[in-house]
């Protein structure tokens, strides 16, 4: 069967028929499929209604019909645009002007997925090194374990130690007694060795260490099935560490089946992705919870006038006097300290506001003055108001944290120092780097450092890692293709720019490689340095390249110029708009006479001012 031309022109144009969305009249406008198509004109003149809320609503609905009738009473109907009809249209993705997440956990390395190729590299070929010496970890199998010990003590009386306590408080007499009952007659507590007894137990207060002393062996060759089975209870006992104890010189050697630091005996787990990610309890850091900083409450947010009695108020949180159990204990420690709450704050000793603010160790006793319950002394412990900040916001819900806020600064946390990882997690390296180190590059030193590092890194780390590399580095090519070199995968999304946002989505997209698709974006070009106009231009060309239709609203010169096609929505704003004024390729379109290609031949130009505005200074 032969095409006929009709047929030829559905399948190579798409075509509207009827549009008369918001200011819209009742237009007819067809554009090529698989070709980069820009709508441009004046500012409310109608391009958005066309591109987004007709031509993109109706891809939308379409795409929800396709769906059965039980899962689109979940997601609710869309409407049907104005438009009569609507011919050859493709699955449709729109690339809008709008941050991609608020979410502080949201970055540009997760929203473009580098950060979670950089997990996957750092668990496969990452080397891990002590946190307190610095050292590279080791790991051993069970038999490698067996010839270190009988080589390494040839000759010497051993004790064959299993850790089950490391660094913990209590007094562990369940413990001691279900050891007993496995038939070992000795522990190790603290370096000492001593003999198992019916209801031992320790100072619940202090930090201990405790080990089951498995056997004590002369290591000789005709020992060595005894060392394999005392190695082998032992591993089973302290789930794969354990300690040689050198019985001549009372040094304890470390040997385990995980990463170990050969000196200290510290062990990591094995690494898996989700050690390095700051949105897993397994990497995040435990003091900020993997937001990488911390919330601190402000002095001079706390007292934003010293010259203000507390009275008055000058404590923000407490406010102004009033009868309540805060301020009689404040009245108290004036008396006991030597000032009045009737006095200028800035009058007030060093000491004076450090126990305001901070607390006393000590008891005090408050003559109280107005109480329910008519007690004439009482004796507090005062914690200071930070503290009662702190613990006013911990007891409060979200949607009363706002006071919370208004005494508090964001800091970096001490911990992670901003990193988000749990120390061990930055104690992987790869080429001498950890993960956050990378994250805080920007995207062209980052491309740079990963230039070449095949020769950097270990025949074994090569294999495992090629095809990792081969994705981290299409990725970041694509961003720096649309010109966000200066971004760091750090950078949190919810402090992008409209346009940068939308360029994260357009380099993600062509990453994606899909094809027989229609994108629109919504002036991609906003906040982007003339200088990588054609970078994006090229990447909108790549995406077009690959078989798909690409339809950009769009007020700048070059991308005018450099589209396929062009239509020319007009000839003014709002009511004055919604018409099609002019449509064809920008040779054709810059023969004619429209407010646009009068802009675009130089017949009207915006200058630049003769004199600029003078900065307005606030008081």
């Amino acid at each position: 069967m032969q095409k006929t031309k009709s047929d030829e022109k559905e399948i190579n144009e798409i075509e509207v028929y009827g549009a008369r969305v918001h200011n819209l009249k009742n237009i007819d406008v067809s554009f090529p499929r698989n070709e980069l198509v820009v709508i441009t004109g004046l500012s409310g003149s109608g391009k958005s209604s066309l591109a987004f809320d007709t031509i993109y609503a109706e891809g939308q609905r379409r795409y929800m019909e396709t769906f059965n009738a039980y899962s689109r009473q979940f997601l609710g109907g869309l409407e049907r645009p104005d438009v009569d009809k609507i011919d050859g249209l493709s699955p449709v993705i729109a690339i809008e002007q709008k941050t991609t997440s608020k979410n502080p956990r949201s970055t540009v390395g997760t929203i473009t997925e580098i950060y979670d190729f950089l997990r996957l590299l750092y668990a496969r070929v990452g080397e891990a090194f002590s946190y307190n010496t610095g050292e590279k970890m080791i790991k051993m199998s069970e038999d490698q374990i067996i010839n270190a010990i009988t080589g390494n003590f040839a000759g010497k009386t051993i004790a064959v130690l299993a850790p089950v306590v490391k660094g913990r408080k209590g007094h562990y007499r369940e413990l001691f007694e279900q050891i007993r009952k496995q038939g070992y007659l000795k522990v190790r507590v603290d370096g000492e060795m001593q003999d198992l007894v019916p209801k031992m137990q320790l100072d619940r207060y202090k930090i201990h260490d405790i080990e089951i002393v498995i056997d004590r062996i002369a290591v000789k060759e005709n020992e060595r099935g005894r060392i394999v089975t005392a190695v082998k209870s032992a591993m089973k006992q302290s789930k794969g560490v354990i300690r040689i104890l050198d019985m001549e010189s009372d040094l304890a050697y470390h040997y385990s089946q995980f990463l170990m630091c050969p000196t200290t005996g510290i062990s990591y787990d094995e690494p898996q992705p989700n050690s390095f990610s700051f949105n897993s309890p397994y990497g995040a850091c435990e003091t900020c919870d993997g937001l990488g900083y911390v919330f601190e409450v402000d002095e001079k947010l706390v007292i934003p006038d010293k010259k203000a009695s507390i009275m008055q108020g000058g404590i923000a949180p407490l406010g102004e006097y009033r009868e309540t159990w805060t301020f009689q204990i404040l009245k108290a420690l004036g008396k006991k300290y030597g000032f009045s709450l009737a006095n200028p704050i800035e009058k007030i000793s060093k000491e004076a506001m450090q126990i305001i603010l901070y607390g006393l160790d000590e008891s005090i006793q408050v003559p109280v003055e107005y109480n329910k319950y008519n007690v004439q002394n009482y004796t507090v412990k005062f914690d200071g108001i930070i503290k009662m900040l702190d613990q006013q916001n911990e007891r409060k819900s979200e949607e009363q944290a706002g006071d919370f806020e208004d005494y508090v600064q964001k800091v970096p946390c001490q911990t992670c120092g901003g990193a988000r990882l749990k120390k061990e997690s930055l104690h992987f390296r790869v080429d001498d780097k950890n993960i956050a180190e990378l994250a805080r590059m920007d995207l062209s030193s980052l491309a740079k450092w990963f230039q070449g590092i095949e020769a950097r890194l270990s025949e074994r780390q090569n294999t495992i890692a090629t095809e990792i590399l081969k994705e981290i580095r299409a990725r970041i090519g694509f961003l720096l293709d649309v010109g966000l070199d200066y971004l760091n995968l750090d950078r949190v999304s919810k402090s992008l720019s409209g346009g940068e946002a939308q360029r994260i989505r357009l380099a993600t997209q062509i990453g994606s490689q899909l094809v027989n698709v229609l994108y629109i974006l919504d002036e991609p070009s906003i906040g982007l340095h003339q200088r990588d106009n054609m970078k994006l231009i090229q990447a909108l060309k790549n995406l077009r390249d690959l078989g798909n239709s690409v339809l950009v609203v769009e007020h700048d010169k070059d991308m005018i110029v450099e589209a396929d096609y062009v239509i020319d929505v007009g000839p003014a704003a709002g009511v004055h708009g919604g018409q099609i004024v002019a449509q064809g390729t920008p040779a054709a379109l810059l023969r004619m006479q429209t407010v646009t290609t009068q802009y675009l031949n130089g017949e009207r130009m915006i200058g630049i001012p003769s004199k600029r505005r003078e900065e307005k200074r606030s008081a």
